[in-house]
C-alpha cells in the first residue's frame, strides 16, 4: 500500500511537471506570435506592406529575436507602442527589455526597459527616429527565467526524492519476501523421518508420499516425545505432565484416547508400533 501511495505521488509530480513544461512551451509559442504581431504593427505604421518578417527565434530561455528582410526606419515610440499593444493582448509578462541592434556591427542603436512598477521603467530618446537600416530587435523577458529555473529544480528534487523512496521501499519489500520464502522453505524441509512418514512437528502433520495426515496439537506433542525417544519406554506420568499438567490441565484417560488415534494414523507402516507397557507407559517401537 505504501509503495502504491509513493507511486501515486510520483505520477502526480511528474504530471504536474509535464504540465509546467507544456505551459512553458505554450508561453514561448505565444510570445513568438505576439512579437511577430508587434513587428507587423511596426511595418504598417511606416506604410510598409511589402517587407517580410523573418521567423521569430528564441535565442535562449525567454530571449527572442525579431528581424526583417529589408531595411527600415522608425521612431522608437512606434516600437514601444507596437510591442506594448501586442503583449497586452497576449497577456504576456509586463517586465521586459527591448534592444535594437545594427546588423552591421551588432551595436545597440536603441534600447529600453518596461517594468510593472513605473519607477523602474526606462524609455530613453522616444522622439528620435532611427535612420533606415538593417536592424535586429531582441526582446528579453525579465521575470520568467529565474522563477521557471528555480521551480524546475524544485520539481527535479521532488521527483528524485520520490524515486529514492520508492526504490528503498521496493528493496525492503523484496528483502522481506525473500526472508519469508526462506523461512517457508526451512519449515517445509524441517521434518523428522518416521518409517515411511515425514513428521512435521511445526506444522502438525504427517506426510506419506503425496498424502498429508493432519494431527491435532496434542497428538503432535505426544508423537514428538516418542520420536525424540524411539524404542524407549515413556512413563504415563511423564507424558501426562509434559502434555497436560505443564499447561495447568489435569486429565484422566485422555492420554489413552490420543494414543489410540495415533495408532490409527500410523497403521499404514507396519514397522512402527505404539506399544502399551502395562502399568508403566508406552513405547514407540521402530524396526
Amino acid at each position: 500500500m505504501r509503495i502504491y501511495n509513493a507511486f501515486l505521488v510520483l505520477i502526480v509530480a511528474l504530471s504536474f511537471f509535464s504540465c509546467k513544461t507544456e505551459n512553458t512551451t505554450n508561453t514561448s509559442a505565444l510570445a513568438k506570435v505576439a512579437i511577430r504581431e508587434a513587428g507587423n504593427q511596426l511595418l504598417l505604421k511606416n506604410q510598409d506592406s511589402t517587407s517580410l518578417i523573418r521567423p521569430v527565434l528564441e535565442l535562449k530561455t525567454s530571449v527572442f529575436k525579431l528581424e526583417f528582410n529589408k531595411p527600415l526606419a522608425f521612431e522608437p515610440s512606434q516600437l514601444v507602442k507596437a510591442i506594448e499593444n501586442s503583449f497586452n493582448k497576449a497577456a504576456l509578462a509586463k517586465s521586459y527589455r527591448v534592444e535594437v541592434l545594427q546588423c552591421t556591427d551588432n551595436e545597440v542603436a536603441y534600447s529600453y526597459e518596461i517594468h510593472e512598477t513605473q519607477e523602474r521603467t526606462i524609455i530613453p530618446c522616444a522622439g528620435r527616429a532611427l535612420p533606415e537600416s538593417c536592424y535586429i530587435i531582441n526582446i528579453s523577458f525579465l521575470d520568467n527565467p529565474k522563477a521557471s529555473k528555480s521551480y524546475t529544480w524544485l520539481l527535479y528534487l521532488l521527483v528524485v526524492t520520490l524515486l529514492i523512496v520508492v526504490l528503498i521501499m521496493v528493496f525492503k519489500k523484496r528483502k522481506s519476501e525473500t526472508v519469508s520464502q526462506t523461512v517457508s522453505k526451512t519449515r517445509d524441509t524441517d521434518f523428522e523421518k518416521l518409517g515411511v512418514f515425514q513428521f512435521y512437528p511445526e506444522q502438525n502433520k504427517l506426510v506419506k508420499a503425496a498424502t498429508t495426515i493432519s494431527l491435532s496439537k496434542k497428538e503432535c506433542e505426544i508423537l514428538a516425545i516418542f520420536v525424540a525417544n524411539p524404542n524407549q519406554i515413556i512413563k504415563r506420568d511423564e507424558l501426562t505432565k509434559k502434555v497436560w499438567e505443564d499447561n495447568g490441565v489435569i486429565v484422566g484417560r485422555s492420554l489413552d484416547t490420543y494414543i489410540s488415534k495415533l495408532r490409527k494414523k500410523l497403521k499404514e507402516d507396519t514397522t512402527i508400533k505404539l506399544t502399551n507397557i502395562h502399568g508403566v507407559g508406552y513405547k514407540l517401537e521402530i524396526e
